[in-house]
């Protein structure tokens, strides 16, 4: 091979990593703009039904309006990981809510993908499937899994978005009140925009059956827009947060050991008759040893 011809090689290679390396910063800035201060509101309606049943009643449509606080928690190579905690109330003595926590892993090759009933498949992807991809991990308000999926982020026509579908449990406005379906089919799509982000869904209600096909009972839109305000709106998670992240980030380490079992996994619904969020929320949780002994006691053996 000639000199000149190496020379176009190393230049092509180095202009292809170089290139790789911008797209990878430009999404991890996009993803990062999901953090802050955020006026919400949640808009969710029932679209179409395909129920045989003439009795059916479609969900009622629910819009709700509140505060949230986008707390970046990690910012690494590879992960960035934001937690959200709503904050309702008097500004003055807001009562905070820990809600749901993404992370976001570039290249990712393990998921745990949700098959209803309160179990997730253990699943790896080989890496060429996820080249150049971010996977986005939701876990509940107690860090225990919910769903996940990878994609690529989109930067085009001044437009920074990601899109994925995939399988996850009813939503706590739907399992509180519904019981004629087992997933949502989440079509996630999540864009920034010059006031914020706006989390856009379109969605399946579906009923799975062990050895027979899926059966959509009805569709869904789900329509999110976070709407940035001055931070210090947001003082009083800010400070909760300062407060609690310590015992928060030993329930973290605890599920990243049973995630890193990479196996299928299922949870006890309520353990005692309570559920696993109830007794983390209480301050009697607090240490490595009751927090792990409580988290383990949801894992089905």
């Amino acid at each position: 091979m000639s000199r000149l011809k190496i020379l176009t090689l190393l230049f092509l290679t180095f202009s292809i990593y170089t290139n790789a390396q911008n797209k990878k910063k430009r999404d991890a800035e996009a993803i990062k703009k999901m953090c802050g201060c955020y006026e919400v509101t949640f808009n969710f309606a029932e679209t179409f039904n395909y129920s045989n049943d003439s009795l059916y009643k479609p969900s009622k449509t629910k819009v709700d309006k509140g505060l949230e606080w986008a707390q970046l928690v990690q910012d690494d190579k590879n992960k960035i990981s934001i937690q959200h905690l709503l904050q309702v109330g008097d500004p003055s003595k807001p009562y905070i809510v820990k809600h749901w926590r993404q992370d976001w892993l570039f290249e990712n090759t393990s998921f745990y993908m949700y098959n209803g009933n309160n179990n997730w498949n253990f699943i790896t992807k080989p890496k060429a499937e996820v080249k150049g991809q971010w996977t986005q991990k939701v876990f509940q308000v107690d860090d225990s899994p919910r769903y996940e999926g990878s994609s690529t982020w989109v930067h085009v026509d001044g437009k920074s978005y990601w899109e994925n579908t995939t399988n996850a449990p009813l939503p706590r406005r739907e399992y509180t009140k519904r019981s004629d379906y087992n997933i949502t089919l989440r079509g996630n799509r999540h864009e920034i925009t010059k006031d914020g982000w706006i989390h856009d869904q379109d969605n399946a209600k579906v009923i799975r059956q062990t050895g027979k096909e899926d059966v959509i009972l009805a569709k869904e839109k789900g329509y999110n827009t976070y709407v940035k305000v001055d931070d210090s709106k947001c003082k009083g998670a800010s400070d909760w947060w300062k407060e609690n992240h310590e015992k928060w980030a030993l329930v973290r380490n605890k599920w990243a050991q049973v995630y890193n079992r990479n196996k299928n996994l299922s949870l006890e619904n309520k353990v005692e008759n309570k559920q696993l969020y109830k007794y983390l929320f209480s301050d009697d949780y607090k240490t490595t040893e009751n927090i792990n002994k409580v988290i383990e006691s949801f894992v089905k053996k």
